[in-house]
């Protein structure tokens, strides 16, 4: 929690915005005898946040991404729900079909794959691929003939906490011609697709990236081609350190973006939600190493925990992610700096934004990091300084 004047009351935190009392303290007493640092995972959190997308978004259909969490439970879980799946590597492909999801419930999502790869998935039966550039069209015509195909849009990703810009997509006249490429080399030209970046707070991106594939599909309709659907991405929000309207918000202002570019034509529809459905059923406990201040009138206290960048909170990279964080310590509050427990001077968490922990923190207390379900565990390192990966475990 950030406060920014000088605080001289005991420290506090707003813990029950993100978790009930009652539900801290059997997390706690799950927690007790583990080895830190771990991270827990609410399966009904993750089925309470599925219903609630289906509720607001109920003409949208759910391609789960999978790179947020892939455990097991998580994907069964939605398996069962109904989800589909947007899958990245041959990896993840190989895991959903070993879990019992047929192909028609996959996309392969990522547009920067092998040759020899989109031979695999379209061997294992899988028939629709997001693409953005010629040689990838190419490549997809030559190695899964007749699929269907979506072109994805470059988008700015401004306003995202975690933007996903520049890599990937292609501007609306590249499109253009991909799409009738793909129609020459006898693909199916499907649909388009945008992300506007993870964690976006500026709804007003989707109205951007939806009048852009109206263009699109206006242009594409002109040269003869019928494109069919939208995907919008993902984007939705996780319950971070700092507010974002509600999901019903985006819900409804998306909703009426697609009917005032599409009027009762609107397309078939396909979101990508990962942080949206996992984030928020996590919590990483993780417990103080060491503290120090730098030199006798240092203005920040450095706070070091057992977990760091590399451990699975690579989100904080550039402070991007700002993960509520708790500690039960009592004590005047004051600002520090958070660093993890690798020998790499990169491996520091916070240092300009500034949380407040209580100054009687200390070797072996614990921190609780909220909204953690997604992109933690499966963004650990394998070994790094011979850490292993970021244990997890299923808490009910």
């Amino acid at each position: 929690m950030i406060i920014e004047e000088k605080i001289t009351r005991p420290y506090s935190f707003p813990m029950t915005k993100f978790i009930s009392r009652q539900k801290f303290e059997k997390v706690k007493e799950f927690s007790k005898n583990i080895q830190t640092p771990f991270l827990l995972v609410d399966l009904n959190v993750i089925k309470k946040n599925y219903i609630n997308l289906q509720k607001h978004m109920p003409m949208a259909s759910i391609y789960y991404a999978v790179k947020s969490n892939p455990m097991e439970e998580v994907i069964l879980l939605l398996k069962e729900m109904g989800s589909n799946f947007d899958v990245a590597t041959v990896y993840e492909l190989d895991q959903v079909l070993r879990l019992g999801i047929t192909p028609d419930r996959i996309s392969f999502g990522n547009t920067i794959k092998k040759s020899k790869d989109i031979s695999y998935f379209y061997l294992k039966g899988v028939r629709l691929f997001a693409t953005d550039s010629e040689e990838d069209v190419r490549k997809i015509a030559e190695n899964a003939p007749g699929s269907k195909v979506f072109f994805r849009i470059l988008t700015e990703g401004t306003g995202a906490d975690w933007p996903l810009s520049r890599k990937f997509g292609a501007h609306p006249d590249a499109i253009l011609s991909l799409i009738s490429l793909a129609k020459e080399l006898e693909l199916e030209p499907y649909g388009l697709s945008f992300h506007v970046g993870s964690q976006q707070r500026d709804i007003g991106e989707w109205d951007g990236a939806i009048s852009t594939c109206t263009y699109i599909f206006q242009s594409a309709m002109e040269m003869g081609i019928k494109l069919k659907m939208i995907n919008l991405g993902g984007g939705f929000p996780a319950k971070y350190l700092h507010p974002t309207p509600k999901l019903e918000t985006y819900a409804r202002e998306i909703t009426r973006f697609l009917t005032e570019d599409f009027g009762d034509d609107i397309p078939e529809i396909i979101i990508e939600p990962g942080r949206s459905l996992a984030a928020d059923a996590g919590i990483i406990i993780t417990e103080v190493i060491s503290t120090s201040y730098k030199s006798k009138y240092a203005p920040n206290k450095w706070v070091y925990i057992d977990i760091g960048m590399f451990g699975g909170l690579i989100e904080t990279m550039g402070e991007s992610i700002k993960f509520p964080i708790y500690s039960e310590k009592e004590g005047e509050a004051v600002d520090v700096i958070l660093a993890g427990p690798t020998c790499d001077s990169m491996d520091i968490l916070y240092e300009d934004f500034k949380y407040k922990l209580p100054d009687s923190i200390n070797e072996g207390d614990k921190l609780y990091f909220f909204t953690t379900g997604a992109y933690t565990q499966s963004y650990s390192s394998v070994g790094f300084n011979g850490f292993p990966p970021l244990k997890v475990y299923i808490f009910k």
